[in-house]
């Protein structure tokens, strides 16, 4: 008994563990099918929602194509609309062109058939009453389908019948020269001067409905407006043509003889012709290497409809108690009034050294054109090294005032001929009807013509003087070189030295 409880005491320990074993077997078995199972479902949930997504892209791209067809169809649709419309529109026009031709092929018979009734008739007696008659069938509308001898009103070509008797007499080689030269301001000869230059430019071709306006005519139109300044309709009595082609003729003479004759008879001297100019003009004062005179007028205008107050002249204003708007013309002159340089456009309640100051002028001179010449201005501009004005300050020494004197009989030849412009020109005398963007070409064409006229000696009948007003402003920084300064100094001390200036120092 003692020897067998041992044994039954291992047996059973066996059986324990062999219990334990299978136990955990078991619960690892179990545990095994659990995370198997839990890793099939997340491998089947991940099937799913790949499917899923898989079903929507599909769904999606579908879609697009859907649309993307519907857009093609569309486009289609509008493709062949757009083209018979075009079609439709070519047909029209076709139509309209062949109906044209038809129109013109059964005026030119009409015309014909007119003028054969009215020979008809005038060689059967029929006399004025039948050329009348011919007339208006030659003058009615291509389109009317009467016969030229049917009655009942027909339509007259619209071009207005009117008189030029007034210039057939001016264009004859009878007319008085001093009578043409009082209606253009310039004689004949400088008048066909003028034309020839501008013909090849200012030329038109005749067409069916018209002759073309001859070239001295076109040219005629265009001074005596400037000369005059007359309104356009009295323009359009005086030479027997419509205002709007009065107004069209001024503006392309205009241009022309800025195109033309501007390069021609308005630029800066040649060297030569400098030195002739700086010998005249110290013959004038004593004042050596002077090359030119320089002077700025105000051209009345209308109230502009944009910037108004840049155009505003409170001078004049004041002067005329009456509001009154400008631009400025800037002009520099040879010792014979002739303009070798001007600047035009810029608004009136700019003082004279701002116009300056933007002119291509003083562009020139800062690029050291003008090195070791003078160009005289007025107390409105400031002393520079090549602008040479006079002395400004209240108290002046008798040196002072003496060569003042001297400027100003150089600074008197610009003003006289900025008064003769004026005085020839009468547009510009008052405000005119041409239009802010087209008067710098109207003003230029005003210079060149002046430079002709003076050129050529044309007098300018003392009728026709006119006193210049322009109001001088000293600018706020007067003197801006000092050598200038300087050299303006020693001029003035040796113009009193060599008794230039009037004087002499006593012993």
């Amino acid at each position: 008994m003692n020897e067998e409880k041992p044994q039954q005491r291992k047996r059973r320990r066996k059986e324990s563990t062999s219990a334990a074993v299978g136990i955990l077997g078991a619960a690892e078995s179990e545990e095994k099918k659990v995370k198997t199972k839990g890793l099939n479902e997340i491998i089947t949930s991940l099937s799913f929602l790949e499917d899923q997504e898989k079903n929507e892209f599909e769904e999606v791209d579908k879609a697009n194509r859907e649309e993307i067809l519907q857009l093609e169809e569309n486009h289609s649709k509008r493709n062949r609309a757009m083209m018979d419309y075009y079609t439709n529109l070519q047909g029209f026009h076709k139509d309209a062109e062949q109906a044209e031709g038809t129109r013109k092929r059964k005026g030119k018979a009409n015309a014909f058939a007119a003028a054969n009734v009215a020979a008809i008739a005038i060689g059967a007696g029929g006399g004025a009453a039948a050329a009348s008659s011919a007339e208006d069938s030659v003058f009615s509308g291509a389109g009317d389908n009467k016969s030229p001898a049917a009655p009942g009103p027909q339509r007259r070509l619209w071009v207005k019948n009117r008189s030029k008797d007034w210039w057939d007499q001016c264009n004859s080689p009878d007319f008085p020269e001093e009578e043409f030269k009082k209606a253009f301001r310039m004689g004949k000869e400088t008048f066909d001067l003028i034309c020839n230059e501008l013909s090849s430019v200012v030329a038109k071709e005749n067409t069916m409905l018209r002759d073309a306006v001859p070239v001295r005519q076109r040219v005629a139109v265009c001074i005596w407006r400037l000369a005059t300044g007359e309104p356009l309709r009295l323009v359009s009595k005086k030479f027997g043509l419509g205002i709007s082609t009065c107004h069209k003729l001024v503006l392309e003479v205009c241009s022309a003889i800025r195109t033309v004759l501007m390069p021609k008879y308005l630029r800066w001297p040649e060297e030569e012709t400098v030195t002739r100019i700086k010998e005249e003009f110290e013959s004038i004062s004593g004042i050596p290497n002077v090359v030119g005179s320089m002077y700025t007028t105000h051209i009345p205008i209308i109230a502009p409809k944009i910037s108004v107050a840049a155009y505003f002249n409170r001078r004049h204003t004041e002067r005329n108690q009456k509001t009154s708007y400008s631009i400025t013309v800037q002009g520099v002159v040879d010792p014979r009034g002739v303009f070798t340089d001007v600047c035009i456009g810029y608004p009136g309640s700019m003082p004279d050294d701002q116009v300056l100051e933007k002119s291509t002028l003083f562009q020139r001179a800062n690029a050291g054109f003008y090195q070791g010449v003078w160009i005289i201005g007025g107390s409105g501009y400031p002393l520079m090294d090549w602008v040479l004005v006079p002395y400004t300050q209240q108290h002046l020494t008798w040196t002072q005032h003496a060569f003042n004197e001297k400027i100003g009989e150089i600074q008197k030849i610009a003003k006289d001929s900025f008064a003769r412009v004026k005085g020839r020109w009468g547009c510009l005398q008052k405000r005119t009807e041409v239009k802010l963007q087209d008067l710098p070409v109207v003003l230029g064409a005003c210079c060149v013509l002046h430079n002709i006229c003076e050129l050529r000696n044309e007098q300018l009948d003392a009728s026709m003087e006119y006193e210049l007003v322009d109001d001088e402003m000293v600018p706020e920084i007067g003197l801006r070189s000092a050598t200038a300064m300087k050299a303006r100094d020693a001029i003035a001390h040796n113009l009193l030295h060599h008794n230039h200036a009037g004087t002499s120092f006593i012993s």
